[in-house]
C-alpha cells in the first residue's frame, strides 16, 4: 500500500515543534513519497526545504516564486532559484502561477513572473507546479504561449477549476491534483471536476499545513491526512482507497521517474 502527497509545505514554521513526528506519522500511514514546496524570493527560504529532502530519502522538493511574491521577484531571484534547481532532490519548478483571489501582487507582475519562470523551467527541463486561483483564462493562455510545446508536463495543484478547465489542462499534458477541500460539504462542483478527470491523470495532496480534510477540519493539516483525500477520490471513481493510492503514486512516478528510489 502506497500513497504520495504531491504537495506539502513541510518547512513551514507550524511544523517546527514536531516535524519529525509528522514525518513518522506519514510513514505509518503508508505515505511513501512527499513533494515539499520551497517558495519565496529569498534563497534561504528554499534552502530550508532542500535541507529537509537531504535528511529524508522519501522527501523531494520543488522550488519557485509563488504568485503572491511576484512583486518582489527579480532576475537575481530567478538566477538563485535556477541554481537551487540543479539539486538532484529537486523534481519541479514551482509553485508558480496566478492568484486573482488575493491579488497580493499586481496582476501584471504576476503574469510577468509566471512567464519568466516557465521560461526558466523550460531551460532546466523541469516540470512545473501550477497555482491558479480565479485566473484560469489568463493561466491557460500563458501556458499555451510558454509551455505547450515544452513537452515537460506538470501539475495543476489544489485544483479549483471546472471540468472543462480540467479537460483543457489534460490536453496540455498536466496531471491534476486534489487536496482536502474536495471533501468539504459544499464542494460539489469540485467533486464534479474530480470525477471528470480520468484516474490516470489524478494526483492527491495535502497542501499542508492548510486545507485539512473535512473529517479533520480545524486541525493543522499534515501528510498522513492525504489518505482521506484518496478515500474521497476513490469513492468518486468507484475504486478502493488503496487502489487510488497506488494509481496516483504511479501517476506521480510517471511524471517524476527519478523519484522511484
Amino acid at each position: 500500500m502506497s500513497f504520495t502527497d504531491s504537495h506539502a509545505h513541510l518547512a513551514d514554521e507550524r511544523f517546527a515543534a514536531d516535524r519529525e513526528a509528522v514525518l513518522a506519522r506519514a510513514r505509518d500511514a503508508s505515505v511513501t513519497r512527499i513533494l515539499t514546496i520551497a517558495e519565496g524570493t529569498r534563497p534561504d527560504e528554499c534552502e530550508k526545504t532542500l535541507a529537509l529532502t537531504e535528511q529524508h530519502d522519501f522527501l523531494w522538493a520543488a522550488v519557485g516564486v509563488h504568485p503572491h511574491e511576484a512583486r518582489r521577484a527579480t532576475e537575481k531571484t530567478f538566477d538563485a532559484i535556477e541554481k537551487l534547481a540543479q539539486s538532484p532532490r529537486v523534481l519541479a519548478w514551482g509553485e508558480i502561477g496566478l492568484d486573482y483571489h488575493y491579488d497580493h501582487s499586481p496582476r501584471d507582475l504576476q503574469q510577468a513572473a509566471f512567464r519568466r519562470q516557465l521560461q526558466r523551467a523550460r531551460a532546466c527541463k523541469l516540470p512545473v507546479i501550477i497555482h491558479c486561483r480565479e485566473a484560469w483564462d489568463d493561466c491557460l493562455e500563458i501556458l499555451g504561449d510558454e509551455w505547450a510545446s515544452a513537452a515537460l508536463g506538470g501539475i495543476l495543484h489544489c485544483f479549483s477549476g471546472t471540468p472543462e478547465v480540467a479537460r483543457q489542462a489534460l490536453g496540455g499534458g498536466f496531471l491534476i491534483s486534489f487536496a482536502g477541500n474536495v471533501t468539504f460539504p459544499r464542494a460539489e462542483d469540485l467533486r464534479a471536476a474530480a470525477q471528470a478527470v480520468p484516474v490516470e491523470h489524478l494526483l492527491i495532496e495535502t497542501d499542508c499545513p492548510y486545507l485539512a480534510p473535512q473529517a479533520l477540519r480545524g486541525r493543522r493539516n499534515e501528510p498522513a491526512y492525504v489518505v482521506e483525500t484518496a478515500a474521497e477520490l476513490a469513492r468518486l471513481h468507484g475504486i478502493t482507497r488503496e487502489e487510488m493510492g497506488a494509481r496516483t503514486t504511479e501517476n506521480f512516478l510517471r511524471l517524476f521517474s527519478c523519484a522511484r528510489a
